[in-house]
């Protein structure tokens, strides 16, 4: 029997890297937030992104417009906390 894979999950919503991009949302719900790492700092031994530039995404084609929101941040934290805002409105 196969084993059930879970996304790992910020404040209850699922979250998926590809490189530099992560997707914060389900994609069955309305809209999901992309989160795009444009530059990172060193700290330590780590890259920690700061610089992130946001959009709000419709993920039907049908829903205009595509792009709902957009914003710039300086910290994935900061980044993911306005995300988690915009898809609970």
């Amino acid at each position: 029997m196969a084993e059930k894979k879970s996304f790992f999950t910020y404040k209850g919503i699922p979250l998926v890297r590809s490189g530099n991009t992560i997707y914060f949302g389900n994609m069955y719900e309305d809209y999901v937030v992309m989160l795009e790492i444009l530059d990172t700092d060193k700290l330590g031994d780590l890259d920690v992104a700061s610089r992130i530039r946001m959009r709000k995404m419709a993920t039907n084609p049908t829903i205009s417009p595509q792009i709902a929101k957009k914003a710039e941040k300086e910290s994935l934290y900061d980044a993911l906390d306005v995300a988690c805002a915009w898809l609970r409105v």
